[in-house]
């Protein structure tokens, strides 16, 4: 891999609207290696350790890449075990973010159970303000949206500009539909989440996610009855 050079946000911007469009039709692993060559270390995938789709294909693109995992502090006990394990068995380094306050200063500081009260904001001080901490030394992130996970979803390009944080967006799975991840997943015994097969059809905070109905989209177990649809993290 050829040293990443440094680039204005003005470059970056051209660059990732540039990318959008050349590489829409590209497979994944081509979208993860151009990202890898672009932007070397600077350069990393998030993981919200539902599965380990995107971080293998990451490591199949640019080994030792760094992994960037938001520990809320409200997780399944299960994604920790994901997280864990996909940090033994794949060649990445995993770096675990945590907000500044505990559960336990946050319930002090704004009263417990935030989460029921003010969900926006409890993931504004869990998952957002962590994570824009934690990406500030990288150039571009990667992501596992896809368009087919909800409506809010069905305009995400393989590379856009995140305008918030000022920095290119990967999402090389985008354009994959829920059978081309379980096939991905059964071809390279790719590590999931057990809670995927208890019901679950996307993995969040244990607080804010229920299991889905059939019929519901990936994303209906998430802060379930609420107008609530994303945490922020993505728009």
């Amino acid at each position: 891999m050829t040293t990443a050079q440094h680039h204005t946000a003005v470059e970056l911007q051209q660059l990732a609207e540039q990318a959008g469009r050349d590489l829409e039709e590209a497979p994944a692993l081509s979208i993860l290696r151009w990202a890898a060559d672009t932007f070397g270390s600077r350069f990393c995938v998030t993981s919200s350790m539902e599965d380990a789709v995107v971080a293998h294909l990451a490591s199949r693109a640019f080994p030792g890449v760094d992994v960037v995992f938001l520990d809320t502090g409200y997780h399944f006990p299960e994604t920790l075990g994901t997280r864990d394990a996909v940090e033994a068995v794949l060649d990445v380094n995993v770096i675990t973010l945590t907000p500044r306050r505990s559960v336990a200063e946050q319930d002090a500081e704004y009263g417990p159970a935030l989460h029921d009260r003010d969900p926006d904001l409890c993931c504004s001080l869990r998952k957002v303000k962590p994570l824009e901490e934690g990406l500030a030394s990288y150039d571009a992130w990667a992501t596992g949206l896809r368009r087919d996970e909800s409506p809010t979803r069905a305009n995400t390009p393989v590379v856009g500009w995140d305008a918030g944080r000022r920095k290119v967006k990967v999402s090389p799975i985008a354009r994959w539909t829920q059978d081309d991840v379980d096939a991905y997943v059964a071809e390279h015994g790719v590590l999931t989440n057990p809670l995927l097969t208890d019901g679950y059809a996307s993995v969040g905070c244990a607080p804010c996610t229920r299991r889905v109905l059939e019929g519901e989209d990936a994303r209906a177990g998430r802060w379930a009855g609420r107008a609530k649809t994303e945490c922020g993290l993505h728009g």
